[in-house]
């Protein structure tokens, strides 16, 4: 009796040990199951982020280090992924980059072509691989882009001409264009021709001289009003591509000390422009709020990405193409306005435009 109920305890025992045995199997396996779904779960979330290849053809102006810096948090905040190369002003370096973002399997390229014509070879390679393009703030010509993203940039031109004209009605104006393998100096030029050219037409107004800066080069527009004013030329006002090129022209007229006596204008807003415009130096620029560009540029990649209707209704001709044109309008900013626009949108900080004049 005694050894039937010893046989029952080992029996019961060893019973126990098998159901605890199979217990802990079934946990493990539940355990890598739901460590297999949480690893293909955050695979999926990996391969389901959205890639962005942003080409620049320079940084050499503080306005490209801001689009850069932008664009990257943008897209970073919307949960996307974003690759940036710099071409440094070189064609075939931003070719190259290209190339090397294709291969990173980007889904969509952001470029802005350091030269008008010749990025189409680059937009070319990517349309061949199935990557969708932004051409963002400077235009590709010829090429099959899917979107241009840009200022206005006629409108730019424009408001130079109109403050220049508010303040002489009469008298020698100078200008000096950007680089000519940027469209962008095109369309400027073709909005202050049109405020400009009915004043020259009556001979109220002389274009004494027009020149265009290669690669945007202050050192450029410093040689150009030097030379002018060498040769005892009188100018009254002076049309500069950007505030790069109004810097030089202003460092020039320094030179001479009539920095502050002659109108200078410019257009991107850049720090130390908004400074010279607060100490006297430089008169006007053009502000183009950069945070909207590159918001509406990561969401319209992600919609390039996703193959969803961009809804731009107008279009721009590339020379080949009528391109979807998505435009914001620029700002006109003088002393009397930068507090209500620059620093009132947080494009620069107050003690930092007036930092010279504390």
């Amino acid at each position: 009796m005694k050894k039937t109920s010893f046989l029952n305890i080992i029996t019961i025992s060893l019973l126990m040990i098998l159901l605890v045995l199979i217990y802990l199997t079934v946990l493990t396996l539940i355990s890598r199951s739901s460590d297999q779904s949480t690893n293909q779960g955050n695979d999926n979330e990996v391969e389901d982020k959205i890639k962005i290849g942003f080409s620049l053809g320079t940084l050499k102006e503080e306005r490209w280090i801001r689009d850069r810096d932008i664009l990257m948090a943008k897209v970073k905040e919307l949960g996307q992924e974003i690759i940036v190369q710099n071409a440094n002003n070189d064609d075939q370096d931003q070719l190259e980059q290209v190339k090397y973002l294709l291969d990173q399997g980007i889904d969509v390229l952001v470029i802005v072509p350091n030269d008008l014509k010749k990025a189409a070879n680059a937009v070319e390679l990517a349309k061949k691989a199935g990557v969708k393009v932004i051409s963002y703030d400077r235009l590709v010509l010829n090429s099959d882009i899917d979107v241009y993203l840009s200022f206005n940039n006629v409108k730019v031109g424009e408001l130079m001409a109109e403050y220049v004209l508010n303040k002489i009605q009469t008298g020698n104006i100078l200008i000096i264009n950007g680089a000519k393998s940027d469209h962008n100096t095109k369309m400027i030029k073709e909005g202050y021709d049109k405020i400009l050219n009915p004043l020259v037409k009556n001979k109220r107004i002389q274009i004494i001289n027009e020149e265009w800066a290669p690669n945007w080069m202050k050192e450029y527009a410093f040689k150009v009003v030097d030379n002018d004013l060498q040769k005892g030329r009188r100018i009254d006002a002076i049309i500069a591509g950007n505030d790069g090129l109004a810097e030089g022209a202003i460092e020039a007229l320094s030179e001479y000390r009539m920095a502050g006596k002659i109108i200078v204008v410019g257009q991107d807003a850049d720090l130390v422009a908004s400074q010279r415009i607060v100490e006297g130096t430089q008169y006007m620029t053009v502000y183009k709020p950069i945070e909207k560009l590159a918001d509406i540029a990561a969401s319209l990649a992600i919609k390039l990405a996703k193959g969803e209707n961009l809804e731009i209704e107008e279009t721009i001709f590339n020379g080949k193409y009528d391109v979807p044109y998505y435009s914001l309008e620029p700002i006109a900013v003088t002393k009397d306005n930068i507090d209500e626009t620059i620093i009132k949108d947080g494009f620069h900080l107050r003690n930092a435009v007036y930092r010279n004049l504390e």
